[in-house]
């Protein structure tokens, strides 16, 4: 059974927990899905894991499209969201449901995902609006990290926690249909979750949001190089990956593969005439 925004607001008020994990191609889409996980985040931060950059702010639409498409043709049951990337929303609210539009119907997924809050309260009614459900993004905004001046906790101090509630409040008014709450203090993110209708995705915001979210490469291992502290590895392929391509190598070079069980055969008479004649 598909998922859906009324299923997750059903899961909300059964106080059901909401897995959300990122994914970026078939394959981890395949892996994502048949792990029951409900929603599927293809993340901007592909830019980092999977397409080597520094940071998000070089992936552009046509990037998530290409990998939203892959994404969605290895789903069956969880709900797609499709990351609205850097400067794709914030110039106008008309080109922000333009670029929305274009997310959706071109990879056939239900959902985008686009940070801020207030300030962005009014974009995101505009793509409701049109008939594009959103899930909005607060607290620690990867596409505005400079603005921060990094990768930091936010809301620790009553202004910002004020600032912070203000936005969850202005997204759900617009029409959000769930929210991903990002590195602020556990309670906090309570708090929001207590008072909004809608469901919280948090990633660094304590065990008491409505679901959590998790990269892929983070979940199984696969990123050596930065572990947030909110990053909890639940397995470790990266090094046995490492050793089963290193096999390969040996192997190929020890002329020990293929072996005969991995190659095709034919008549030996016909080789011999072949062998005659060339």
């Amino acid at each position: 059974m598909k998922i859906t925004t009324a299923t997750l607001m059903d899961m909300k008020s059964k106080k059901e927990k909401i897995t959300m994990a990122t994914a970026y191609d078939y394959a981890s889409a395949r892996v994502v899905d048949d792990a029951g996980v409900e929603m599927i985040l293809v993340g901007d931060s592909l830019g980092m894991v999977v397409l080597g950059y520094e940071n998000t702010l070089s992936v552009t639409l046509n990037d998530m499209i290409h990998h939203g498409k892959a994404v969605v043709r290895g789903t069956k049951q969880a709900m797609v969201v499709i990351d609205l990337p850097f400067m794709t929303y914030q110039v106008s609210k008309e080109e922000a449901v333009r670029n929305a539009g274009r997310a959706i119907q071109e990879t056939g997924a239900p959902a985008v995902k686009l940070e801020g809050g207030e300030d962005m309260a009014k974009t995101v009614e505009k793509i409701v609006r049109a008939g594009i459900p959103v899930v909005g993004h607060i607290g620690l905004t990867p596409q505005s990290v400079g603005q921060m001046g990094g990768f930091k906790v936010q809301g620790k101090n009553e202004k910002v926690a004020r600032q912070l509630i203000k936005d969850a409040f202005a997204l759900e008014e617009a029409g959000a249909c769930s929210i991903v709450i990002e590195a602020i203090p556990r309670q906090l993110a309570e708090l929001i979750t207590e008072k909004l209708t809608i469901p919280t995705i948090g990633i660094g915001a304590g065990v008491n949001c409505d679901g959590q979210v998790l990269v892929y490469h983070d979940i199984l291992g696969l990123q050596t190089d930065m572990r947030p502290k909110f990053v909890k590895q639940f397995g470790a392929f990266y090094n046995p990956m490492v050793s089963a391509m290193q096999s390969y190598v040996q192997e190929v070079k020890a002329s020990s593969f293929p072996s005969v069980e991995h190659t095709f055969t034919m008549d030996d008479e016909i080789i011999a005439k072949l062998r005659e004649k060339y």
